[in-house]
């Protein structure tokens, strides 16, 4: 008989500071000792959790967008930098795994960006959404392929895309074809209303389902006020509340835990990773339900960098996360006592 396999999970339905993009990160760095404490070894954020989604996007003409969109550059950070640092510590500190939605200040462009911290602190993910949706087109770059593949955590095989990426059936095969085990969702909730809720459950317990392997999803969550900050408008506020769904889902497209539709809060439970195997025994539409001499998927998974040096080896080359000094100022000094406090418990 198949050995369970059991991993504790956390969802976080995060409440972000719009007007703070320390107050957010220090809220994310809250959650990671308190899923810890309720003893997960895997937490999830939602996508671009820090500083904040970008919910003015939705409400707002491109020609008023300007001083919201400087302020979010202002406030997002650059991979690596002090924001990584202080999660890294804290995964490093309390031996778990994060999946972190940022905002990624890359010279003079915005990604929606996700990462994926291992439990000893180290990035094992970065990647960034191929294709914004609609009103986040006029924030956010376009990504590439070269963050498009699962990675071996601490607690197995993760895989992670963000919002509507899940209604490309091709980047989803893409992560089903690369064996993930964990699938870490993200949204940002607070947005369009309950029908988004209801369609990100159709379409995470589908890919549950089609994959074979558990989904952690977390979204975000406003309240009355922040809704108020982003648009005075009431007409436009309406399309700021709902779409909330914090879940955690089996191989078989169930709720492990009722899902999360409103209000902050967390969800954790234990999953076990032997439940795929009894999923795929029946349908692995990877391996023995797939038909690759009919239908197969090429994956283009270079970086779309704007220049490509060739370099002998060991001179001015760059490794995928050691990027260069971009010579920026450091807005983030607070973040060295979250280091410091991270790291001594």
């Amino acid at each position: 008989m198949t050995q369970s396999q059991i991993v504790k999970v956390a969802a976080v339905q995060l409440q972000p500071v719009l007007d703070s993009a320390d107050g957010t990160v220090e809220r994310v760095l809250d959650e990671i000792a308190a899923a810890a404490a309720d003893g997960a070894q895997l937490v999830v954020f939602p996508e671009t959790a820090v500083p904040y989604y970008p919910y003015w996007s939705f409400v707002m003409a491109p020609m008023d967008m300007g001083a919201r969109h400087r302020a979010l550059y202002d406030h997002s950070p650059t991979v690596p930098g002090p924001v990584t640092d202080a999660v890294a510590a804290a995964a490093r500190t309390h031996e778990i795994v994060v999946v972190l939605g940022v905002n990624e200040r890359d010279h003079g462009t915005l990604y929606n960006c996700q990462l994926v911290f291992d439990g000893n602190g180290e990035i094992a993910l970065k990647r960034r959404k191929i294709t914004p949706t609609y009103h986040e087109r006029m924030v956010w770059g376009q990504g590439d392929g070269s963050g498009l593949h699962a990675v071996d955590t601490a607690v197995g095989r993760v895989g992670a895309l963000a919002c509507w990426e899940h209604y490309n059936p091709l980047a989803r095969y893409a992560l089903m074809a690369d064996h993930e085990q964990i699938h870490c969702s993200q949204f940002p909730g607070s947005l369009v209303g309950p029908i988004f809720a209801e369609q990100q459950e159709v379409t995470l317990r589908h890919h549950a389902l089609e994959s074979g392997c558990f989904v952690v999803n977390a979204t975000a969550w406003l309240d009355a006020d922040q809704v108020a900050s982003v648009t005075e408008d009431p007409a436009l506020q309406k399309g700021l509340f709902g779409g909330c769904y914090t879940a955690i889902i089996a191989p078989d497209g169930s709720h492990v835990v009722a899902p999360l539709l409103d209000g902050p809060g967390r969800l954790v439970a234990d999953i076990d990773l032997s439940l795929i195997t009894k999923r795929k025994r029946m349908m692995d539409s990877v391996g023995h339900y797939a038909r690759p001499e009919l239908l197969s998927l090429r994956i283009d998974r270079r970086s779309h960098a704007a220049q490509h040096a060739d370099a002998a080896p060991g001179v001015g080359a760059v490794s995928e996360f050691e990027e260069p000094d971009h010579g920026e100022p450091e807005p983030y000094a607070a973040y060295r006592d979250a280091i410091a406090r991270s790291s001594t418990g």
